[in-house]
């Protein structure tokens, strides 16, 4: 059988933390068995969909690297064929027109719950064999059948049985001809020969409805699996403040794709101990029932932990190429400092992400403003003066401006001082970074150059002199 999965969003919104991880599971599955994956845009509530939202949709499993073997498929392109399958469903006698109104229908929802029932349509127009009345516009109901019980044997969740007494007839088409979620979600399946339905267990309410519709219909079940939903590390919904965010806002924040992929996959799956796949792995390994029933929690600290592990174990180029457009967003003329490849591999053990990358890095390629008050206060004190004094005529006579030399310069100062070597190299990084951290000393000189040291330490000079004279 050729495994046939799909990832089905409603272009009503961002693609988010939970569908990403839905879509990364339906991809992976198939990729392991070599089978097909298949996009659809599921659009018919045309009051919410939007083409920005599919932009936004298309473009974050773009940047994931998920990639579709067919599509995207678009539901509002396919209202022929709905209409097509309501047709006959009518003629075959497994659904049915309803002329029941709103009022009616309000009526039989508040009684219903004023005796404390689950409010659902009692058949009022099921075996109807009167026309129904002129002018009046019905929907059409699925003939849901009566008694028995839907069992649904869950890849993840095990066996699951729901009395078909608990089902109504649910609306398979609205008063205007517009075919509803539970017919074209089927529909569509049936059509695109899908095998498997992995999504969230938000939908198993769902599932004996459409298994129902699905064999009305003579088509054979697809195999299904309900993942469980993602909290936040407080065990509560996942919102905004645990990380709901679109997936292209964790590119903002210099994620990397392989990174947050290998972040959803441990979501809920794991394999042994390990914590870090390549995507061969991931595609090699994935097994849908090993996927956790429990709901999964997520972590920003682990997924920053997840993504610092991805930026060391890069090679140069890779990173330096991943960062090289976050310099870009920040205004950085990367010729006016070292070269990239050469600051990635002194920053790439200091940074969790990209946009920290940068942001630690900006002083290689331009000043910057007013010292750290705090790092200024401790080590740009009238003591600093002469040890920043002789080092820069130490660095000045350096001919060779390479890390052993430099270092041997710093070191030849301390030693003509007589003071450790914190007490002129944290002066020096200070008057040089405008902070207390930075790379190694010697590889911090390197990389900023010249120049730029020189007149960095000839500022850092003035500035102790004229705190000297105010104190």
């Amino acid at each position: 059988m050729k495994i046939v999965t799909r990832f089905p969003p409603s272009p009503t919104g961002y693609l988010h933390i939970g569908s990403a991880r839905t879509a990364l599971f339906n991809w992976l599955y198939a990729k392991r068995h070599s089978g097909r994956f298949i996009l659809r845009i599921e659009d018919t509530d045309r009051e919410r969909s939007t083409d920005a939202a599919v932009e936004v949709i298309i473009d974050g499993l773009r940047w994931l690297g998920l990639d579709w073997d067919e599509g995207p498929y678009f539901q509002t392109q396919r209202f022929d064929r709905y209409r097509e399958v309501i047709a006959e469903m009518l003629r075959a006698g497994t659904a049915y027109h309803c002329y029941c109104s709103k009022e009616r229908l309000e009526s039989l929802r508040e009684a219903q719950m004023a005796q404390k029932l689950k409010p659902r349509y009692d058949g009022h127009c099921r075996d109807c064999s009167e026309p129904g009345p002129a002018g009046v516009a019905p929907v059409v109901r699925f003939r849901n059948p009566q008694g028995g019980e839907v069992v649904i044997d869950d890849r993840v969740r095990g066996e699951v049985r729901i009395s078909n007494d608990e089902l109504d007839d649910l609306i398979i088409a609205r008063a205007d001809g517009t075919p509803t979620y539970h017919l074209t979600v089927v529909v569509d399946d049936i059509d695109m020969g899908v095998t498997h339905v992995i999504r969230g267990d938000d939908h198993l309410n769902n599932t004996p409805r459409q298994i129902n519709i699905i064999e009305a219909l003579g088509a054979p079940r697809p195999v299904y699996a309900h993942l469980p939903m993602i909290n936040g590390t407080d065990g509560r919904k996942l919102s905004k403040r645990h990380g709901a965010i679109s997936v292209l806002e964790y590119r903002n924040a210099g994620i990397l794709p392989e990174s947050l992929l290998n972040y959803l996959a441990r979501l809920g799956w794991s394999h042994g101990d390990q914590e870090i796949f390549s995507r061969d792995e991931m595609i090699a390994l994935f097994d849908i029932d090993a996927v956790n029933k429990a709901p999964a929690n997520f972590d920003l600290d682990k997924l920053m932990w997840v993504n610092q592990q991805y930026l060391q174990q890069m090679s140069e180029a890779d990173l330096a190429r991943a960062a090289r457009p976050y310099f870009h967003e920040a205004g950085i003329d990367l010729a006016a400092g070292p070269d990239l490849n050469a600051l990635v591999s002194v920053q790439r053990d200091r940074v969790r992400n990209l946009v920290d990358l940068v942001e630690r890095s900006l002083f290689f390629y331009r000043d910057f403003g007013d010292f750290d008050e705090q790092a200024a206060k401790k080590h740009l004190r009238p003591v600093a003066f002469e040890p920043l004094r002789q080092v820069r005529a130490a660095l000045e006579s350096v001919t060779d401006w390479h890390e052993p030399a430099l270092l041997a310069a710093i070191h030849g100062v301390a030693e003509r001082m007589n003071e450790p070597i914190g007490k002129v190299a944290q002066p020096l990084r200070v008057a040089i970074t405008g902070a207390a951290a930075s790379p190694g000393i010697d590889q911090t000189l390197a990389l900023v150059g010249r120049e730029r040291t020189l007149a960095r330490i000839d500022r850092a000079l003035d500035y102790v002199r004229v705190r000297g004279a105010v104190a």
